[in-house]
């Protein structure tokens, strides 16, 4: 029989599966149409979904037909199901495509059937494989400790700002994966328990389940028998369950000194106004006092003065350019 043949061209199914689902979890027409078929087809002898299939009593050939070949043996009404690799089978649909094009030969129906998909955040196993390899084999990167990384994360936290504030989208994404990289990277150098990491090795699913379990603790309105219907109320349940949690004799204890002043200063007046304290303001002179002051007066109006600050600071730099531009004119 050959590709002109006038009997039924019959149906060829590329079937497509995920590698980040784990094998032998195939949706039910992928299942369908491997039990109808009248032969499977697969080019790569070590495919993962291979044991599974023969498992559930599916016969697969181990062959790489040309486009040709596939449309012959689908001659006579025949079903044909390939299971696509890791790469999809670019060559044999390139080749069907050739072919269709050409007018001349009775095409099968052509189906595509994706048997397995991503769930929302299968990408993470990509990264999380890709950081894997880099630490192992890059000369920069296997070198490199938490302390070393550290000023990156400071430098991309800021660019992340930066993005949020110019309202940049493609920025945004951009950068919030570059922090995601440095929140990987970390976990993987302390897999490895380095003697910086002490006798603690921890990986990214140790990280991933640390805050799994922290959200589902601090939202009882959510996962649990608590009510909130308004931010104020989540706030509050925050608060409280953070505050069990941590068991601070100070509610100072837990805000990182190494922040910038305004922001530091903001934090501080904030625990005090959440925890009702009525704190005067030290009564000093001087320019730090006088910034103290007013980082308290923008986090009583709800301003961050980080924030207001960067913003005036940008103001401050058109105008700086505008200013050169006029003095550079003829």
């Amino acid at each position: 029989m050959n590709a002109n043949s006038p009997e039924a061209p019959g149906r060829i199914v590329l079937l497509t599966t995920s590698h980040r689902v784990a094998p032998g979890l195939l949706s039910w027409p992928a299942w369908q149409a491997l039990h109808a078929a009248d032969q499977v087809l697969c080019s790569d002898g070590a495919h993962p979904q291979l044991p599974y299939l023969r498992e559930a009593g599916i016969t697969v050939d181990e062959a790489s037909p040309t486009a040709e070949e596939l449309v012959d043996a689908c001659a006579g009404g025949r079903t044909l199901v390939v299971v696509a690799t890791g790469e999809g089978e670019p060559a044999l649909t390139d080749g069907l495509a050739r072919l269709a094009g050409t007018g001349r030969v009775a095409m099968p129906e052509l189906e595509l059937l994706p048997a397995s998909y991503d769930l929302p955040g299968a990408r993470l196993l990509d990264l999380v494989q890709v950081m894997d390899r880099i630490r192992a084999e890059c000369p920069w990167s296997s070198q490199q400790t938490h302390k070393g990384l550290a000023k990156y994360g400071i430098e991309e936290a800021y660019e992340l700002v930066e993005a949020i504030e110019e309202g940049d989208r493609d920025e945004l994404r951009e950068e919030l994966g570059d922090v995601l990289l440095q929140v990987v990277f970390h976990a993987r150098i302390a897999e490895e328990g380095s003697p910086e990491d002490g006798a603690n090795p921890f990986s990214i699913d140790d990280v991933a389940a640390g805050i799994v379990a922290k959200l589902i603790h601090r939202h009882p309105h959510v996962f649990g028998d608590e009510t909130a219907t308004t931010p104020e109320e989540v706030k509050a349940h925050w608060l409280r369950t953070k505050a069990v949690e941590k068991q601070r004799s100070s509610i100072t204890e837990g805000i990182p000194l190494g922040q910038p002043g305004l922001a530091l200063a903001a934090k501080l007046a904030s625990r005090a106004r959440t925890a009702g304290l009525d704190i005067p303001l030290p009564p000093v002179e001087g320019i730090g006092y006088d910034l103290l002051a007013l980082a308290v007066r923008a986090e009583a109006e709800g301003v961050d003065p980080e924030a207001a600050l960067r913003a005036a600071a940008r103001a401050y730099r058109d105008a700086i350019r505008e200013t050169e531009g006029r003095d550079r004119r003829p």
